[in-house]
This record gives structure tokens, C-alpha cells and sequence, in this order.
């Protein structure tokens, strides 16, 4: 899928919704909104496979990590961040001195294994391929790039299927890391990723006394576009809520992040020109901040050792960093992420520390 194409399902639910009620309106400018001026650049060294969930109108480009890169258990719990006036913010993610490896460590990798004839099994990131679809039988013999991959010394390739004399399959990994190698010390069936909540759509606002009620909202106005658009180095968003359910005749809530200033001050001013339902919640990045770091994280990629995918510029209002997949988190790895600022950073490591 696309990843532009929930972009477009919400921008045509919300373009419903309004005609719902006002049905000799015209169309909204849909070629405005989703202008090169109000959309950051996407930006990632390798695209990636499946598509985020929620999409932000006017920050709407994201960048998509694979499945397996989430973690297989739930990471360390960090500090959240306060309640504010108007909402909450999301917690954070590990810090990079939390996922970083040394030798002698003991670590987890969980997913793809390759292991050809007389060499050392592989764990390989599932990276996005331009091979066609082949049928059973029909694939072509399994790989991985040296360069992005990790040795498993001792693992049980009797355990995973053949294809074309390579061995292959999935597995949950346990062992000791030394110099760009896992010495494995136990091996069991690869663990699903842990799934997000699925409570995406409900915004991080308290709904008012008695409920969200369904307004028709004037979002994608003029007036509230160039509002939104002369703020972009304050705020973030918006994304669309729907506290009961993508349905017609149901109530979407407007979600805006406010990254800099006051959250009050910013919504008395905001509903001079917007009418409908409105959250305003704290945020870490503006749209022009998320733009800024997305870009330099994707200029800095390739210097990166074992990074494959990144630079994108997340969730809107969400958004707690920018996100990088890599490989494993080294000293050397860690070095090499400085000059962006570690704090500003959601590194997602196929291999990690057991602590």
C-alpha cells in the first residue's frame, strides 16, 4: 500500500463530512493542503514495508518501518510527560544508552534467519525487496548483504526449512555479542511483535460532559489552513480522532499538537477560525522542527554503520522522535548519531540488550 493512501482516506472522510451538511459547498482544495510547501520531504535510505496507522493532514509524510523491527517484549518504562491543560503527551521510547551493545553483552534478535551451505547462519532485517512475487517452489535461493546482517555462532539451522540448498526461517535469538556476532545460547520460535494499543483513534483529550458530539468541522477552510500553515513552526498536526468509530454520523475530533507557547493562548486563538471539535495537546516537535531533523537524519544515513531505514517525519502531534532502524546500537553507532542529537531520536535496533 502506498503510504499516502490513509493520507487520502481521511482527507476524503473529513471532505464527507463536511458536504454531509453544507452540499452546495465546493470542493476542498485538496492540492493546497497536501502542497510540497506544508508537507515535509520523506526522506529514508531504503523504503520500508507496511504502512503506519494514522496520518496527519498537512504533515502527512511518514516514514514506514518493518513489523519486525518493533520490540519483542515491551521496552523499559520511561517517565511520561505531564498532563497538561489540555491533554497528555505520549511517553517516550528507550534512550540510545538504554539499547546500546558491548562485547560480552548478552542480547535477543528475533526474526529472519539465512544459513547457506558452509557458512555461518545470518539474522537479516526484512528489507524491502523489487523481486517479483514467485511461486512456491519458484523462489529464488534466500540472501542477506554482509553488510546487514549479524552471525549466529552455533545456531541450529536443522530447525528451519530449505529453499535451494539455504536454510531459512524464523527464530527468537539469545546469546552473547562479541565484534559483530552472536554466540547463541538458546534459540525457540520467533515472537510475534507486540502490537500497539488500539486505541489510536481516540484523542488525548478528556472528552467534554456528555461525550464528543458530532460538528460538522471547517478544517480544510481557507482561513484555517493559512492559520495553521503561518503557525508551522509552533505546532504540529492535525491528525483526526474518532472517539466512536469511523462511521458517517459519527464525531471526528481535530487533534493539534502545540510545541511551543501556551496551549490555552493558542486554542482561544485557534477557534476564532475553526469551529468543530478541538484537542490540543503538548507535542515534542512543530511541523517545521520534525521537517528539519527528518532531513538531516536522512542526509546522515549512510554514515551510519547498519542503519537501513529512517528520516521520516512520524505522527504529527505523536511524534516523540525521529525514527532510524539500524542493525544494533554500538559505541561506534552511538558516535555516529551525536551531531542530531540523541534526544531527538527513536532508534529502533533489531538486536538489543537483555538486561
Amino acid at each position: 500500500m502506498n503510504p499516502t493512501d490513509k493520507v487520502d482516506d481521511l482527507l476524503a472522510e473529513a471532505g464527507a463530512q463536511w458536504r454531509a451538511t453544507q452540499p452546495s459547498a465546493p470542493e476542498p482544495d485538496l492540492d493546497r493542503i497536501m502542497s510540497t510547501k506544508s508537507t515535509p520531504k520523506r526522506r529514508w535510505l531504503i523504503p520500508t514495508l507496511a504502512a503506519a496507522s494514522v496520518a496527519a493532514i498537512a504533515t502527512a509524510a511518514l516514514t514506514i518501518l518493518p513489523d519486525h523491527n518493533e520490540p519483542t517484549v515491551a521496552p523499559p518504562a520511561t517517565q511520561a510527560t505531564p498532563q497538561t491543560a489540555e491533554g497528555t503527551t505520549q511517553t517516550g521510547q528507550p534512550s540510545v544508552d538504554d539499547l546500546l551493545v558491548h562485547n560480552g553483552d548478552k542480547v535477543e534478535v528475533n526474526g529472519q534467519i539465512v544459513a547457506a551451505p558452509g557458512k555461518d547462519p545470518l539474522f537479516c532485517p526484512r528489507l524491502p525487496s523489487t523481486l517479483p512475487v514467485f511461486a512456491p517452489g519458484k523462489e529464488p535461493a534466500p540472501s542477506c548483504p554482509a553488510d546487514l546482517s549479524i552471525k549466529l555462532l552455533g545456531l541450529d539451522v536443522n530447525k528451519f526449512g530449505e529453499i535451494k540448498g539455504v536454510r531459512t526461517g524464523e527464530a527468537h535469538v539469545t546469546g552473547i555479542w562479541n565484534d559483530g556476532a552472536i554466540t547463541v545460547e538458546q534459540q525457540s520460535a520467533y515472537v510475534p511483535p507486540v502490537q500497539p494499543p488500539d486505541d489510536i483513534d481516540q484523542p488525548r483529550c478528556p472528552a467534554p460532559a456528555g461525550g464528543w458530539p458530532y460538528r460538522v468541522s471547517n478544517l480544510m477552510s481557507r482561513p484555517v489552513q493559512a492559520f495553521l500553515d503561518a503557525r508551522e513552526s509552533q505546532i504540529s498536526g492535525p491528525i483526526l480522532r474518532y472517539p466512536e468509530g469511523r462511521a458517517r454520523k459519527k464525531p471526528v475530533v481535530i487533534e493539534i499538537g502545540v510545541a511551543h507557547g501556551d496551549l490555552a493562548a493558542f486554542r482561544s486563538a485557534f477557534e476564532k477560525v475553526y469551529q468543530g471539535n478541538l484537542c490540543v495537546v503538548a507535542t515534542k516537535y512543530s511541523r517545521a522542527e520534525q521537517e528539519s531533523l527528518s532531513t538531516q537524519v536522512g542526509d546522515l544515513l549512510g554514515e551510519v554503520p547498519g542503519a537501513y531505514a529512517g528520516g521520516g517525519v512520524g505522527m504529527g502531534s505523536d511524534m516523540t522522535g525521529i525514527p532510524i532502524s539500524l542493525l544494533v546500537v554500538t559505541e561506534q553507532v552511538k558516535t555516529a548519531l551525536s551531531p542530531l542529537g540523541l534526544q531527538n531520536l527513536h532508534v529502533v535496533p533489531d538486536v538489543r540488550p537483555v538486561r
